[in-house]
């Protein structure tokens, strides 16, 4: 390059990676509304893959697009790399195939995105985590369990920053970018899984500052007023480290669809996506423990035994689902009882290998009448009998606390409830709808519009742009999910997503998912040869 890859960076940096992020995402939604209306088989090719967040729905052809260069222009749309002078000067445009110049635009959008979150872990860093009086305020321990080791993440990004910008300054046409995200992951990224694990902690104590000094509440309010924070808020400067690292492997991902089957690209994009998605899991792990660990000691001491009693803190162990049904009483041939009589409440705790069946007593505490192992549990729901028996299941335990199998009539409260309740308690039953996993042809899919946050240990959190298969959905607007990209699944109101109707982008959707884990499954099948010989 002519001029300073880092100097073109910094003007660029004029987006923060919150503004970045979120209009990139919104972008994404916008390229898939529009791919979904193409109904006709000769606009929408099969061959067609959703741009990454740096190319626009126009970028097909060999030709730039008519756009203002973002890194001249920090209030443009976002730049391409094909809009770099450059590379519209050096005429490698009308030499490369479209398909490489789409590979080089995902390459780009690693190497930019990375600018942009640098910038705004920086501002973090300078702005919050080093004001003076805010430094004043805080003791050093608060301090520390509210910026964690943040100092090591933006060393490590500005690290990896530079290794990036490095390898683009090389040549006009990017070589690679996923060796670098490889090397990085392996030996750096693991200042993440710490960061990411205090967020529990991070949280509680920010809430806690809010509330207990009023100093504090104010210094944050004002420096959130500041012009170079954009109108964004501190807790989301707290929460980029987590978001960064999970939307690095999505773009692996993305440059993992546009390489060239079994090629050197291929096979680094697959490394680094394999080790990125180690660190994501170690994180999510980091989060979940602490507050699990809690849950558990919180619902021990609930618990009271009319059994033989049950240890129920266990470091493998943590709640699914728990949550009051009605229980019908006595026989089946006693359904004739009028409504009133014919339930009584009981409230289930499900865990990830164990069921208690309890009875609420005063004083908020549960006394423990049955209970069963997990994997003995069966389901069955009854045909609709009337309103008395609407959202009613058979719950059999083949084996309860009395070695003995042991069947429970139980009424929700609505269907979407009953439904959340038997796939919790038999997650191996058929669902409406069949994962992709099982290499269906075609499934139902949702792209979700609007963030949603899981307010239960049975639903799912939604990021912008995420596309899901739909297991199963209610009529009283839920839907049962698992998203393409890592696999989880979860329920999730209906009004977060807009149904993917074009079967041949749902296709290509499946297509891409299962060429990132079926490559994944197989070399994690080599590894396991090789380790048996």
């Amino acid at each position: 390059f002519n001029c300073n890859l880092s100097d073109l960076l910094c003007s660029f940096l004029g987006l923060l990676y919150q503004e970045y992020r979120d209009k990139s995402t919104r972008e994404e939604i916008e390229t898939r509304r529009l791919q979904d209306s193409q109904t006709d088989p000769e606009e929408t090719s099969p061959s067609e893959e959703a741009p990454s967040e740096a190319e626009p729905t126009s970028t097909i052809e060999n030709k730039a697009p008519p756009q203002i260069n973002l890194l001249r222009n920090s209030n443009s749309r976002f730049n391409l790399w094909q809009d770099l002078p450059e590379v519209q000067s050096s005429g490698v445009l009308s030499i490369l195939q479209p398909d490489e110049i789409k590979l080089q635009e995902a390459m780009f959008e690693l190497v930019t995105s990375e600018a942009s979150y640098y910038k705004s872990l920086n501002l973090l860093v300078s702005h919050f985590m080093e004001n003076e009086r805010l430094k004043k305020i805080l003791h050093q321990s608060e301090a520390h369990i509210l910026f964690s080791n943040v100092l090591d993440v933006m060393a490590v990004s500005e690290r990896f920053l530079l290794d990036l910008e490095q390898r683009v300054e090389e040549n006009i046409v990017i070589s690679d970018v996923c060796d670098i995200v490889y090397q990085h992951t392996v030996n750096h990224f693991s200042v993440y899984i710490t960061y990411v694990s205090n967020q529990t902690y991070q949280e509680r104590a920010y809430k806690q500052l809010l509330q207990d000094k009023p100093a504090f509440r104010e210094v944050i309010s004002q420096l959130e007023l500041d012009p170079k924070c954009k109108g964004l808020s501190f807790s989301s400067f707290l929460i980029l480290p987590f978001q960064r690292i999970t939307r690095l492997k999505l773009l692996v991902q993305n440059i993992l669809k546009k390489v060239e089957e079994k090629s050197d690209r291929e096979s680094t994009a697959l490394d680094a996506h394999k080790e990125l998605e180690t660190v994501v899991k170690a994180c999510n792990e980091g989060v979940r423990k602490m507050s699990r660990t809690e849950q558990m000691i919180s619902i021990q001491k609930k618990l009271e035994f009319k059994i033989k009693s049950v240890p129920i803190i266990s470091h493998s162990r943590w709640l699914l689902k728990q949550g009051e049904l009605q229980q019908m009483n006595g026989p089946k041939t006693s359904r004739t009882l009028r409504t009133k009589k014919l339930f009584r409440e009981i409230y289930l705790f499900l865990f990830n290998d164990l069921l208690v069946i309890c009875r609420q007593i005063p004083g908020d505490k549960y006394q423990v009448f049955d209970s069963a192992p997990r994997g003995l549990l069966r389901v069955e729901e009854l045909e609709d009998q009337g309103q008395s028996l609407a959202n009613v299941f058979i719950l059999r335990l083949l084996e309860n606390a009395d070695d003995r199998e042991a069947s429970y009539m139980l009424k929700a409260s609505s269907q979407s409830e009953m439904k959340r309740w038997m796939i919790s308690l038999a997650p191996n039953r058929r669902t409406k709808f069949v994962s992709f996993t099982s290499r269906l042809v075609d499934c139902p899919q949702i792209q979700c519009v609007h963030p949603y946050v899981a307010q239960q240990p049975d639903e799912l959190s939604l990021e912008l742009a995420d596309v899901l298969n739909i297991l199963d959905k209610t009529d009283d607007g839920w839907i049962f999910g698992e998203r393409l990209h890592d696999q989880e699944r979860g329920w999730f109101p209906s009004s977060m997503g807009e149904e993917i109707l074009n079967p041949k982008i749902r296709a290509q959707n499946l297509k891409e998912c299962f060429r990132v884990h079926k490559s994944d499954d197989s070399q994690r099948r080599k590894l396991g040869s090789r380790n048996r010989q």
